[in-house]
Parts: structure tokens; C-alpha cells; sequence
């Protein structure tokens, strides 16, 4: 099965994340909207995108403490 490819507006680290290597990258979804992550130490590697509205769950419930942030 072939995988689509991500094409995003650029691929964007977190600040929190800027001085480790364990980071991943967050990057908009060009032609289908959302958001796509990826290992920022495989860029060439798989992504995991989500639709707008999954992201904005996320994001949300990182924001108000339902999700650990640490």
C-alpha cells in the first residue's frame, strides 16, 4: 500500500523542545488542512497528520490539563 505524501507549509519544533533531541516537528497540512508531526531526528521518516478539528482537541486539552504537558 503506497502512503500519501505530507506536504506541509514548513515544519515547525516547539520552543519547549529547542534544546533537546527528542523533539518532534508540527507542520499545517497544505491540500487537506490539519496537522502533521513527524521525529524531527528522521525528517525523511513517516508523519502522522490529523484532521483540524482532532488537532484542536488536542491542543485544547493540553491547554487546559485533561493531557499531562510534561
Amino acid at each position: 500500500m503506497t502512503m500519501p505524501t505530507i506536504s506541509t507549509r514548513g515544519w515547525h519544533k516547539s520552543s519547549y523542545s529547542a534544546q533537546a533531541n527528542d523533539c518532534v516537528e508540527a507542520g499545517a497540512v497544505v491540500r487537506a488542512g490539519g496537522m502533521a508531526v513527524r521525529d524531527s531526528k528522521d525528517p525523511h521518516g513517516p508523519a502522522l497528520a490529523f484532521p483540524t478539528d482532532a488537532w484542536t482537541a488536542f491542543i485544547t486539552a493540553i491547554k487546559t490539563g485533561e493531557l499531562p504537558n510534561t
